[in-house]
């Protein structure tokens, strides 16, 4: 694999972001006005009104946060007039066609100059309603392609999807790609016009019975589950990833395109400083609740692997693909996790997790200390549901069975504390998949793109995207949990 200078391919490039205020994206940008200041332009795509409004919501949500710190002491005084130069905010929306850009001649413009487009555009919530999902993750991956087709001098095209499209799988799993039809259980073909017609007869059939916003809401999200499930995958968002990957397949015309597979992205884990990270993650929400005392249990197999890996690790194996990727005429996948090279056991996240916050305890809300506790550990679904039998499900039938005695007079409660145990049963049923995955992802494509980096390029230390460096404990312990402390976690 050749591989030309790294920071001298990005100079008087033309770059365009989707989903410019997700977490890798603002990342992305942070890291080449960073490193490489003679970037021409960034053109960042912002789901707003206006173009006015994109560029209010830039400086509140993307320049405003302390991940670009380290350029504003850099730059100091002379920062609006870098930015202003460099960056042009955009209103528009993938799931429209040319992204919702309504200005013909911006739009012609955008088509000059454009040399990268960069697709982070995405909902992640495992649960999404299946209408949003398919309009964002799968027919918003190729609204971006239709868009960057012309672009006449574009020299590659890169998609941000997840290793988790094929999770499902388990073992060894490789860095191929999802064809039309394709599904994990190998029976069914999957087509995905029929799939769009059949979420608007859905929509349109709860809306004529007159369904509340509420009711359409809940109603969408288990469609996605349903559909996801009949095809092999787990949840909403992963299956309408995979979607997106196969369109993007199947109509990319010989366009030089790179799919970024990350596994759990996490923290940052040097740039542009250690720990920065936004809003809790796939295991973040866990070592919350963990934390707060709210979690009493956890679920996993004993050989579980928690694949995760820090966000300037993906952010500079997308940059050095771009490179390598740049004006082949062809597709490729990499995937970018630690769980092949440098494995960490799910078990062990448990360990850390109850020395860090016995050393250091949350502060409640009442000022006092949390004490938190080793916790019970199921290795199987079944136990876990028996536990739960017995510690919530029949204390809730008493409790039932007391209203009707007592006249509803504990309603309230009973209501609260049912809602609580679906919502958490509803977690565990998203997230079984990955409490129990014991595969590996593959990364030959990877490893190949690091040894490219590392032989051809005097900056490659700038880039650095091998997993094989991170000490977990110490990244746990002292980078990760305390940047989700800073950052994050809300009392």
């Amino acid at each position: 694999m050749e591989l030309e200078r790294i920071l001298p391919f990005f100079e008087n490039k033309t770059i365009l972001v989707t989903g410019a205020t997700g977490f890798l994206a603002k990342v992305f940008v942070e890291k080449i006005l960073r490193a490489q200041p003679n970037v021409k332009k960034l053109y960042l795509l912002l789901r707003t009104s206006d173009n006015k409004s994109a560029t209010q919501r830039f400086r509140n949500e993307i320049l405003g946060k302390d991940l670009f710190m380290v350029l504003r002491n850099s730059l100091g005084a002379n920062l609006e007039s870098f930015i202003s130069k460099r960056v042009t905010p955009i209103s528009g929306d993938v799931c429209d066609e040319n992204l919702g850009i309504k200005d013909c001649t911006l739009r012609e413009e955008m088509w000059k100059e454009i040399d990268i487009v960069l697709n982070s555009a995405a909902t992640t919530n495992f649960d999404e309603r299946y209408d949003v999902a398919l309009g964002i993750n799968t027919y918003g991956a190729l609204h971006v392609l239709s868009f960057a087709q012309n672009c006449v001098k574009l020299k590659v095209l890169l998609h941000v999807s997840t290793a988790y499209v094929c999770v499902e799988k388990g073992g060894n799993i490789l860095e191929s790609p999802f064809y039309m039809g394709d599904t994990l259980k190998g029976t069914s073909k999957l087509d995905i016009n029929a799939e769009k017609e059949l979420v608007k007869e859905y929509l349109d059939r709860l809306q004529a019975q007159g369904a509340t916003n509420e009711a359409i809401i809940s109603t969408m999200k288990d469609f996605g589950i349903e559909r996801a499930k009949l095809y092999g995958w787990s949840n909403t968002y992963t299956y309408t990833k995979a979607m997106g990957e196969m369109l993007l397949g199947k109509f990319n015309q010989n366009l030089p395109l790179v799919i970024i597979r990350p596994t759990m992205v996490t923290s940052t884990y040097k740039e542009p400083f250690s720990g920065w990270i936004e809003g809790t993650r796939t295991i973040d929400g866990v070592i919350s609740a963990y934390a707060k005392g709210k979690l009493e249990c956890f679920t996993a197999h004993p050989k579980s692997i928690l694949d995760i890996i820090p966000a300037d690790m993906v952010v500079n194996s997308m940059i050095v693909a771009m490179v390598a990727h740049a004006n082949k005429s062809s597709q490729i996948i990499f995937h970018v996790g630690s769980s092949l090279r440098n494995p960490m056991k799910l078990y062990t996240l448990k360990e850390f997790l109850f020395r860090y916050f016995t050393r250091n305890p949350w502060i409640g809300k009442n000022g006092k200390s949390i004490k938190v506790g080793k916790g019970t550990v199921f290795s199987s679904m079944t136990r876990f549901h028996a536990y739960m039998a017995i510690r919530y499900k029949l204390p809730l039938k008493v409790l039932w069975l007391a209203n009707e005695v007592l006249c509803q007079y504990y309603r309230d409660m009973y209501i609260d504390r049912m809602r609580k145990v679906k919502v958490g049963m509803r977690l565990v049923e998203l997230y079984k998949t990955y409490v129990f995955f014991t595969g590996r992802f593959d990364d030959s494509n990877t490893e190949k793109l690091r040894v490219a980096a590392r032989e051809s390029d005097a900056d490659v230390h700038l880039f650095d995207f091998d997993p094989k460096c991170i000490d977990w404990e110490d990244y746990i312990m002292n980078t990760h949990i305390p940047g989700l402390i800073k950052y994050s976690m809300k009392p």
